[in-house]
């Protein structure tokens, strides 16, 4: 699937709106997509409303030393598992003390994958400080941007619906 610059500033600025008119803030904790979802988010004008802060945090060493991710968790699942991202929102949230954060981590390639976790697999969690938090896992077909671009449309969208449910 091929994923256009003009869908991704929609879904951002669709989620923008929601965010803005609920009053609510919002955090991102990027692996693979290096700051994108982050970037979609704030190419909206106004975007410092609702937008806290976005923390790539590409490395095993980051996710540990910004997001309190404990080291037994990535040696036990690796980066790319549900445990890892259910972590990085819970730690976003404490760090930030927004309303919303969101993680991602996944294996973007060309390189890395391997028989559990192919080429194309990402892990995406979302959650509130309320408590509620969302994992999912997807497998997403192409090249490295390829990937990266369907993870930033898929988590903007997944965000939206989740608020709105």
């Amino acid at each position: 699937m091929t994923v256009s610059d003009q869908q991704l500033a929609d879904a951002g600025s669709r989620l923008g709106e929601l965010l803005e008119r609920r009053g609510l803030t919002i955090a991102t904790a990027e692996s693979c997509t290096g700051g994108w979802v982050a970037k979609v988010l704030t190419d909206r004008a106004g975007s410092s409303i609702y937008v806290d802060c976005g923390l790539v945090t590409y490395s095993n060493r980051a996710k540990q030393a910004l997001l309190g991710v404990k080291a037994t968790l990535l040696h036990e699942h690796g980066a790319v598992s549900e445990p890892v991202v259910r972590a990085m929102v819970a730690g976003a949230l404490h760090v930030t003390g927004t309303s919303v954060a969101v993680a991602i981590s996944g294996v973007a390639g060309p390189g890395g994958g391997s028989a559990d976790k192919p080429v194309g697999t990402v892990w995406f969690a979302w959650g509130t400080s309320a408590g509620e938090t969302v994992t999912t896992v997807q497998h997403f077909e192409g090249d490295r941007e390829a990937v990266r671009r369907q993870s930033v449309l898929y988590v903007l969208q997944g965000v939206r619906d989740f608020l709105e449910s």
